[in-house]
């Protein structure tokens, strides 16, 4: 990540606290592990803006880096000029971070004193005047080498990666909605409105491709040895771990032709029918390498998994508000057959026969990579479109690691969740469909931040 430096100032103001202002920043950022840009400090006093004219050099000093920086930090070091601001950023396309330095006690004289804490309001009043999208963080005034300030930073990556990642990728549907499922239906006008393209693809193409693939493929020999290694396939027929590979193989060949950035798969039934395998553990194995996957068609969630991952950097997943965990109405078990990457789970997955499809037609369903969540922190999110809007939830929650009986099949874990039973009656209510999808640690206020503030879908809160 690269952020973009703005200094400002104000005539009256002590502008030798920009000097350090600028060290100071630039040492916070790059502790941090992040890249920089800052306009020359020689081109204006202390390397700062104050008039609309030097608003307007930084403007243009901005301009000519397009594409190079993820996000913009708008640093005030004292009560700084707002319209010079507002020149240099108003066209920035990128999340700003408002930054204001706090005082000192022992420090408020005139020649140290900041005012800094009232002059931030002043920025971001002039800034919602002027329809400039901003980001505000707690504490209101915090130096860039706290620890306060470290954690900011932290986040704003996070937003600006989700920001990024997502006003414009390309999402492939293979495969039409499962007939009995009208829960996942979606609007792809109007997701295409959103920077979303989706690319639709038949599953009969699929499964064509797939009976073409000889067994002696080299690369069906190498994804199948890839397999082998990421879960245990011990109980698996040979040619229905090699049927697997082919999927995987050819679905490793859409994502290159058509440049997808994230998958939905229609995983049942004629996969099982036909081709007499699950692709459970192959969407787990494709989340955990970095293609984002959802099954059953809902493309939806595959949008908000494609982000939680873009902020935390780390696998997420599809599942089922499945069962009640006890009396306890606070938890539930959240489940789903397999698809589950095998880094989120506790310890290694079991690749078995899919029960469900056993029970009527023995032999149909290998591929369920089977096992249990780990205990985590974690968020969870989910979306659908209505009217000519996305509209999402995001919230927060934690896995036990709460024991669920091993007759228990496919891949479940524990949620806790606080006042689960009146979020659970907003979902209801609010149009929600029976999955949700989780991402590793919690991001609510930046997916909130990057939805709302950037991205334009609509946040529902689910909150008290």
């Amino acid at each position: 990540m690269k952020f973009a430096l703005f200094f400002g100032n104000r005539g009256f103001m002590p502008g030798e606290l920009i000097t350090g202002a600028r060290k100071e920043m630039i040492e916070a950022v790059t502790k941090a592990g992040f890249d920089y840009l800052a306009m020359d400090e020689n081109l204006t006093r202390y390397g700062a803006v104050e008039t609309r004219e030097e608003g307007r050099m930084y403007h243009d000093w901005l301009k000519s880096h397009e594409g190079e920086y993820d996000g913009v930090i708008l640093c005030m070091p004292i009560f700084i000029d707002e319209n010079g601001a507002v020149a240099a950023l108003q066209d920035a396309g990128v999340p700003i971070l408002m930054q204001a330095y706090p005082d000192e006690i022992g420090k408020m004289d005139f020649k140290h004193r900041r005012d800094a804490f009232c002059g931030k309001f002043s920025v971001t009043d002039v800034f919602y005047q002027y329809r400039i999208p901003f980001t505000v963080m707690p504490p209101h005034v915090v130096h860039p080498l706290s620890d306060a300030f470290a954690q900011n930073l932290t986040d704003f990556a996070a937003i600006c990666r989700v920001v990024k990642g997502m006003k414009r990728f390309n999402l492939g549907c293979i495969g039409a909605r499962t007939t009995a499922f009208k829960t996942v239906r979606f609007d792809e006008v109007t997701l295409q409105r959103y920077g979303i393209n989706v690319e639709s693809f038949d599953l009969s193409e699929l499964i064509d491709f797939v009976n073409k693939k000889k067994d002696d493929d080299p690369a069906v020999l190498a994804k199948s040895k890839r397999l082998e290694g990421y879960a245990d396939f011990s109980r698996v027929p040979v040619q229905n771990k090699l049927t697997l590979a082919k999927i995987s193989v050819v679905l490793d060949e859409y994502i290159e032709a058509y440049r997808l950035d994230a998958l939905t798969l229609r995983c049942w039934n004629e996969m099982e029918t036909i081709l007499r395998v699950c692709p459970c553990v192959l969407i787990s194995e494709l989340n955990d390498r970095g293609i984002v996957c959802s099954c059953e068609i809902d493309l939806t969630s595959a949008i908000t998994m494609r982000a939680m991952a873009l902020a935390s950097e780390r696998p997420t997943a599809c599942l089922d508000w499945n069962n009640n965990y006890g009396d306890d109405e606070n938890k539930v078990i959240l489940f789903h057959c397999g698809p589950v990457a095998q880094s989120l789970m506790d310890g290694k997955g079991a690749v078995t026969e899919h029960k469900m499809f056993a029970k009527g037609d023995p032999g149909s369903g290998w591929g369920t990579n089977e096992g249990r969540i780990k205990a985590m922190d974690m968020t969870f999110s989910n979306g659908f479109t209505e009217d000519g809007k996305l509209k999402v939830y995001a919230s927060e929650a934690r896995f036990t690691g709460e024991p669920i009986e091993k007759e228990f099949f496919g891949c479940g874990g524990v949620a806790e969740i606080p006042a689960l039973q009146k979020k659970l009656i907003r979902l209801a209510k609010g149009g929600f469909k029976h999955h949700t999808t989780v991402g590793v640690g919690h991001m609510k206020y930046v997916l909130e931040e990057a939805f709302g503030n950037y991205l334009h879908y609509e946040v529902i809160k689910i909150e008290e």
